[in-house]
Formats: C-alpha cells, sequence, structure tokens
C-alpha cells in the first residue's frame, strides 16, 4: 500500500516539475529519494510559497519571540511610519511587554491618526494590565466600545470599580450580559455583583453560563472550559 504511495507522490511530483519547468534537479531528487524528496518538493515547491513564510515566521515567534521585535524595531528605524509603530507595538503587547507597547501605541496616536479607534482599544488593554486605571476610562471614553470592542467593556468597567464608580462600572458590564456568547466577560460581571453584595443575580448569570454549556460543541468546550470549572466554583461558592 505504501509503495503505491510512493509512487503516486512521484507520479505528481514529476507531473508538477514538467508542467511548471522547474529546474531539472528536482527530477533526479524526486527518483533517487522517493518520499523525502517527494515530500520536500510538495513542501518546497507545489504548497503556496506565502503560506510556507507564514508558518515560518509564526514558528520563528514562538521559538524566538524577541527575534520578530528586533525585526521590527529596525523597520521602524528606517521608516518611522503609523504602521511600522503598530506592528512593533502589536508585537510589545503579544510578547506581555505592555510599558512598551503603550509608548509606541501612543506615539503612533501622536500622528494624524490620533483618533484611530483600533489603536485605542488595544491602548485600553495594555493600560488595564498596567493598572493605570485612570487611562483606561479616559481612552474607552474616545470610542464606542459597546459597538465596535464589546469585550473591552470588561477593562472599561473593572476600571471603573477600581475607581469607586460602582454605579457606572455595573452599567457598563452589563452591556456584556448577552446569551451564549461574552463567557468571559459575563464571569467577570457576576464576581462584580458578588463584590456588590448582589449574590442572587450573580447567581442567575452563573446558573446561564453553566446551562449554556451544555449545548457547546466541543471544541467550544475545550475552549471555554476554564470558564466553565470557575462559573461552577464561583456558583458552588455563594
Amino acid at each position: 500500500m505504501y509503495y503505491y504511495l510512493i509512487i503516486a507522490l512521484q507520479v505528481f511530483c514529476f507531473y508538477h516539475v514538467y508542467k511548471n519547468k522547474n529546474d531539472y534537479y528536482w527530477y533526479f531528487i524526486i527518483f533517487f529519494i522517493p518520499l523525502i524528496g517527494g515530500l520536500i518538493y510538495v513542501f518546497t515547491q507545489v504548497i503556496n510559497k506565502n503560506d510556507v513564510a507564514t508558518i515560518t515566521e509564526e514558528i520563528t515567534t514562538i521559538i524566538n519571540p524577541t527575534k520578530k521585535i528586533k525585526n521590527l524595531e529596525h523597520a521602524l528605524e528606517f521608516s518611522n511610519t503609523f504602521q511600522n509603530k503598530i506592528n512593533l507595538a502589536d508585537a510589545y503587547l503579544e510578547n506581555k511587554e505592555y510599558n512598551k507597547a503603550i509608548l509606541n501605541y501612543e506615539s503612533a496616536l501622536e500622528s494624524n491618526f490620533k483618533e484611530d479607534p483600533y489603536t485605542l482599544n488595544k491602548l485600553i488593554k495594555c493600560y488595564f494590565e498596567v493598572e493605570n486605571f485612570e487611562k483606561v476610562i479616559e481612552n474607552s471614553r474616545k470610542i464606542n466600545i459597546a459597538k465596535d470592542f464589546e469585550e473591552t467593556l470588561n477593562y472599561y468597567g473593572l476600571a471603573l470599580e477600581e475607581k469607586g464608580d460602582f454605579e457606572e462600572a455595573e452599567i457598563q458590564l452589563r452591556k456584556t450580559d448577552k446569551r451564549y456568547s461574552n463567557y468571559n466577560e459575563r464571569l467577570a460581571l457576576s464576581k462584580f455583583l458578588i463584590r456588590r453584595n448582589k449574590k442572587m443575580e450573580a447567581k442567575e448569570i452563573l446558573q446561564e453560563i453553566i446551562l449554556e454549556t451544555k449545548t457547546m460543541t466541543s471544541a467550544n468546550k475545550k475552549k471555554y472550559k476554564l470558564v466553565i470549572l470557575e462559573a461552577e466554583k464561583t456558583k458552588n461558592q455563594l
């Protein structure tokens, strides 16, 4: 069986070499190293080279995240553009270097894109992570987070709570309470309500989350596993 698969792979590769007029040495590689040679040819010549480059870049980023950052730093030094600043800031954010991300997002906003909502949204997350709640609130009020960045309502609401504006915090956090979605945010809302001594309302939200998970696909159950466990744990403690 495997023999015929190897033959089929060779035939395909030979045909592809001929059709695309690739270098003749591929014939020898495919013929004398049947399986490995064929696979090398497929991955280097058949699969879209842009896809291969993307996959390679992602693997490199996982193994050595600082390499990507250094490349982006060099790109910014070469060309001080809005997009290069954003690319570098995004890389810092991904690497959880929030203060460096903030510097680059703020720098990007000093240009003609000072009201760019997507940059402001990322900036809000960074400020929340470094516990600068004043800046979270300030930037949240510059964009329509309820319409365009619903997940950011969580940062805004919790920042308001930290600053003692409990009524407004609850208003913002409750905007995330939508069935069959926003599981992380609704869990955060339930915990906020517990802190505000509204345990019955919190319990109701937790019960809804747990009930909704019963109809989830296997993939979503795996994705929200920690949320489900935390919801059950929190509910049992009430």
